[in-house]
């Protein structure tokens, strides 16, 4: 390891009030300016911070900005400290937990010093740095806040000069305060293909976690995502409402503390569950960023702050176009030789696909990879299967103008593999236990420094040599439930799912910094790794195996609170058996892919996919990847769901209406988000081939104001109907 332990920093430890901004302590007096104040703004939010005459660092305010502060005569109560410490005083759930070298357990931090610096336009870093009032232990409160964004981001680094290693026991991110009547949080949970459902609950008092103990792929159960909203529960446009999203693909915690003063703190970071972490003298454990964001006009303008923040900072060449997949999985599971590949390549140019992904079952030779119980961790390319090479598959692919694209799974090993009968001790599994499989493979311990050697070889081995590349799908069918590492020492052990992300970032950045055209998809079994701090590396994510389109509808709807639609791989399979138009669709609605055996399709079947990526490729692709997003009907409170994307000058709308239960009765849908004073030219689009339309409106020109207002009838009622309508800015 480095010297420095880190993960990239994405930031917030914010507090909140209640509607108005009021002080979260003793008497105050008003004032313009004070130099005990630390300002952190936005263009509509501001996070105000106080340094108090104890020397202690406490939060104001933080709410909608432009509102007068009022100061503190006094230092605050110690419920309202911006990042509470363990062992010296108020007892409260801590942001900071350690035991110092000489055994002392209690930490009393005090403010040192602050900067703030100009890093881009709208985009400043506030370096925040506190000190234990006794022991050389420092810790640096890291706040950036994106301006038009309205995002906040923080982060913690944590480092000392005792004469022997710290022992860290709590190390939250994130520790702000909210401050309202009530409170209501949603979290997006659910297990395999019921990925992000929507919970949301009214918080009482005491201690609310949401968490994961995992280790890899640790999305799995739940996202490190969540919407708090105040006074209320959250709504799409209307009301004060938190968004939350940890950028961390290891275990997690959030916990939400409802004091008896009725002030919720939000505690949020890497999970201290069996990880106290053994800091040596010299070295930085930076924590992962926390992102935050406020909005007085409900969750969707919480969704559409973070989607404008990762197009513009979070994901990965966000500006260009996902490419249309066609993925052979369905059609061939990992049962296929050379030229059944190869003749799929027709298929893809056929209904205009951009780009084939090879996925499971290339690989192997003495352990071939021909079902998920062999093979894993020998990355040879199975000449039985692939004679040629994928080298010469990418080149068939592009003699028919699409590119070629390769799965890996680089973290994972089968016990059926050359690479365990050399290497056991490589794997993460705990001694004197019966050894426990799932998908019938164990994790690979990337805190041994060549087994993260060995995963970046796996992706250099596969690339460099094959140029012919363009994308890769970099999968994770398993999380860690003996957490044992042969490499670490005995006290050290609990540093084992720390490390393996810090680790599993530090290759993901080399695969970016080396092969910078190469587009990749985090898979992960479905959701296991949706956050920010593995997105910075990928260009999309697969939401769930569950490719149903009515499930789709749900899962995607959920994701969409966070993550924007270019994001979002959405592929048209059969399952579900729904209507070819209700799949495409879904799919439409975000990254488009399909996942069917071309050859099978009835020629119909052939022109209406081939159609719809067409609509998509030459009028759809930008709106929906870079327009800002508005959900309009929830799928979760009535028969269908409806959503529209608008352009960034309003010019551009498109329509998606998803009938989920039949209906007869004519229900406008209002959009929003459109000019009230431009005339939109509306035309329903991906019609069935025989060019039927029922849209009453079709060809039709009104103005924004009505749309939104009066609204306009879909032509849907039966179940798993479904329309897609544009509008085109007449002036």
């Amino acid at each position: 390891m480095s010297n420095m332990i880190r993960v990239s920093g994405w930031l917030f430890a914010s507090l909140l009030l209640a509607s108005a901004p009021t002080l979260l302590g003793a008497d105050a007096a008003s004032t313009s300016a004070d130099p005990r104040l630390i300002r952190i703004t936005t263009a509509h939010s501001e996070l105000v911070l106080f340094m108090g005459d104890d020397g202690r660092l406490y939060q104001l305010t933080y709410g909608s900005a432009g509102l007068p502060v009022s100061v503190p005569k006094r230092a605050p109560s110690r419920e309202a400290e911006f990042h509470p410490q363990y062992g010296d005083g108020f007892i409260c759930e801590p942001a900071l937990q350690a035991t110092h070298a000489d055994g002392n357990t209690s930490s009393a931090l005090v403010y040192v010093r602050h900067q703030t610096t100009a890093l881009d336009s709208g985009v400043s870093l506030t370096r925040i740095e506190l000190k234990d009032r006794f022991y050389p232990l420092f810790v640096t409160l890291c706040l950036k806040s994106y301006g038009q964004e309205d995002v906040i981001e923080q982060w913690t680094e944590i480092r000392h000069e005792e004469t022997g290693a710290v022992t860290l026991y709590r190390f939250a991110s994130s520790a702000p305060i909210l401050k309202g009547k009530e409170y209501w949080l949603t979290q997006f949970q659910g297990d395999y293909s019921r990925e992000a459902t929507l919970a949301e609950e009214h918080l009482g008092p005491g201690l609310k976690i949401l968490d994961s103990k995992i280790g890899v792929r640790a999305s799995r159960f739940r996202i490190p995502s969540f919407l708090l909203a105040l006074n209320a529960p959250a709504k799409e446009e209307v009301g004060e409402v938190f968004g939350g999203s940890l950028a961390w693909s290891g275990s997690y915690q959030l916990a939400f503390d409802l004091d008896w003063n009725n002030r919720l703190r939000a505690l949020c970071g890497i999970n201290p569950f069996a990880s106290q972490y053994h800091l040596k003298p010299g070295r930085t454990f930076t924590t992962p960023a926390m992102l935050w964001t406020w909005s007085d006009q409900g969750k969707g303008q919480v969704s559409r702050n973070f989607h404008r923040w990762a197009r513009r900072y979070g994901i990965r060449d966000a500006p260009q176009p996902r490419p249309v997949l066609l993925n052979n999985w369905e059609a061939t599971g990992f049962k296929f030789d050379e030229p059944t590949i190869v003749s799929l390549f027709d298929g893809a140019k056929e209904i205009g696909a951009e780009t084939f992904l090879l996925d499971d079952g290339w690989f192997g030779n003495r352990h071939p990879r021909n079902d998920d119980k062999a093979g894993l961790g020998d990355w040879q390319v199975n000449t039985n299967k692939l004679p040629h090479g994928l080298s010469y598959l990418a080149a068939e692919a592009r003699r028919r103008g699409v590119n070629f694209g390769i799965w890996l799974e680089p973290e994972m090993v089968n016990p059926a593999s050359d690479l365990f009968e050399q290497h056991p001790e490589w794997a993460i599994r705990q001694p004197h236990r019966e050894l426990e499989l799932s998908r019938n493979q164990l994790d690979l311990d990337l805190s041994r420094p060549e087994v993260c050697e060995f995963a970046w070889k796996v992706i250099d081995d596969t690339l460099g040599p094959n140029p012919g590349i363009s994308y890769v799908k970099w999968d994770a069918n398993r999380y860690v439930t003996q957490p044992g590492s042969t490499y670490l020492p005995p006290d050290e052990q609990s540093h084992l799912l720390i490390d393996y992300n810090f680790a599993l970032y530090d290759v993901m950045a080399r695969m970016v910094q080396k092969y910078p055209r190469v587009m990749a998809m985090l898979c992960s079994g479905g959701s296991g790794r949706v956050d920010y701090g593995a997105l910075k590396y990928f260009n999309s994510f697969w939401p769930s195996d569950n490719t149903d389109p009515r499930s789709r509808v749900l899962i995607q709807w959920g994701f969409s609170h966070f993550f924007p639609a270019s994001t979002l791989c959405n592929h048209v399979t059969r399952m579900g058996k729904r209507p070819m138009k209700f799949a495409l669709d879904v799919a439409l609605s975000g990254a488009l892919g399909v996942d069917m055996d071309v050859r099978r399709l009835s020629p119909e079947e052939r022109k209406t996919l081939a159609a719809g990526i067409a609509l998509y490729k030459n009028d759809l692709r930008e709106l929906v990847s870079q327009g800002d997003l508005y959900r309009l009907e929830s799928p979760y409170d009535g028969p269908r769901a409806a959503l529209n994307y608008v352009s960034s000058d309003r010019a551009h709308v498109v329509l998606f209406v998803y009938q989920l239960k039949p209906n007869d009765a004519d229900q406008p849908v209002k959009l929003r988000g459109l000019d009230p004073q431009r005339h939109y030219r509306l035309r329903e689009v991906n019609l069935p081939q025989d060019g039927s339309c029922q849209f009453a409106k079709q060809g039709q020109v009104l103005d924004g104001a009505s749309l939104m207002s009066d609204g306009l009838l879909p032509p849907t009622h039966k179940d798993c109907d479904s329309s897609v309508i544009e509008l085109v800015g007449e002036n």
